[in-house]
């Protein structure tokens, strides 16, 4: 019986509640939506809060209800996960009452929503970038805030979040074997984040890919970039010692100094190849200079020939018609 009693209240009570927020849907009086909207909201019925205080922005427009009603919707929102909305709605509230003790909750609840926000690092990464804005927003409007230390922490997990989504775009280059894009891609992570936590990694996949396309270079570009990759594994000797990729940059420049001489051995006989072109071009050339100046001269002894004789030949005598 007790139980039946329980079920039978509790349906009592929700039907109760669904009269009120219909009579506050259909009523026209602003304090009695105001006060079924705080219960709906003390409740934790967001959807129905929602509702009502969407009725009330018009109708509270001016007077001392509206922040509530503002700063209501606005959580209402990010606890029914309508980040996006709570996080204008936040925002608003902030820019709109400054002078309102909760304005810099609002704020420190704007950059949150914006983080709330934020999409997976293999996707598009715009609301990340303007979940930093926001939270660097944040830090620049209240810089002694109790909440900034917080903030810099989601900064940094946002950062690294866009830090991971390069860092991986370069890599697929380097799975697809380009290797030149690869170590562009790579060395454009650190030049946009220059603190990254993943400089080792970084490191080694622009290692190996300056070594990759040092060693299967053609002819004409090689040399720089054998020692292009020699320069760049002497330098992670340098800054990374006593470490695995350390050890990886010694072998891998043993080995590119190896490919230095077997190249300088065929640089030579490729220069020496293209001396001994160069000279038959060059008696090829005399070759057919020389055909030309004896043709030129027999070409200028025959029209000397032809002019003397010319010369010689007098001019036929003149004829003179006999009139009868």
């Amino acid at each position: 019986m007790k139980k039946y009693l329980i079920i039978f209240l509790a349906f009592f009570a929700l039907s109760a509640c669904n009269k009120q927020q219909e009579m506050a849907l259909k009523s026209a009086d602003k304090d009695y939506i105001l006060k079924v909207a705080n219960e709906n909201f003390e409740n934790k019925k967001w959807t129905d809060a929602l509702a009502l205080y969407e009725r009330l922005s018009n109708l509270v427009a001016g007077t001392d209800d509206a922040p509530n009603v503002v700063y209501n919707s606005a959580y209402a929102n990010y606890y029914d996960k309508n980040y996006k909305l709570a996080g204008h709605q936040f925002k608003n509230f902030a820019v709109t009452f400054p002078q309102d003790k909760r304005a810099e909750d609002a704020s420190y609840m704007s950059a949150l929503c914006y983080y709330e926000g934020s999409m997976d690092y293999n996707l598009d990464q715009t609301s990340t970038e303007l979940a930093i804005n926001e939270m660097q927003n944040f830090l620049n409007s209240y810089p002694n805030s109790e909440k900034s230390k917080n903030i810099n922490e989601l900064i940094d997990e946002l950062t690294y979040k866009l830090e991971f989504k390069a860092y991986e775009n370069a890599r697929q280059y380097y799975k697809m074997a380009d290797f030149k894009a690869a170590s562009t891609a790579f060395e454009n992570v650190l030049g946009d984040f220059p603190s990254t936590k993943l400089r080792t990694k970084i490191y080694d996949y622009i290692l190996r890919s300056k070594y990759e396309l040092a060693v299967n270079s053609i002819y004409d570009l090689k040399k720089d970039r054998l020692e292009e990759a020699t320069t760049f594994a002497k330098q992670v000797e340098r800054e990374m010692p006593n470490t695995e990729i350390s050890k990886t940059a010694v072998e891998l420049r043993s080995k590119l100094q190896k490919e230095k001489e077997n190249f300088a051995e065929v640089e030579k006989k490729v220069e020496a190849r293209k001396k001994e072109m160069a000279e038959k071009q060059k008696e090829a050339e005399a070759e057919l200079n020389a055909e030309k100046d004896q043709r030129d001269a027999e070409k200028k002894a025959h029209k000397m020939k032809k002019d003397s004789a010319n010369l010689a030949t007098p001019a036929p005598a003149a004829t003179f018609k006999i009139q009868k």
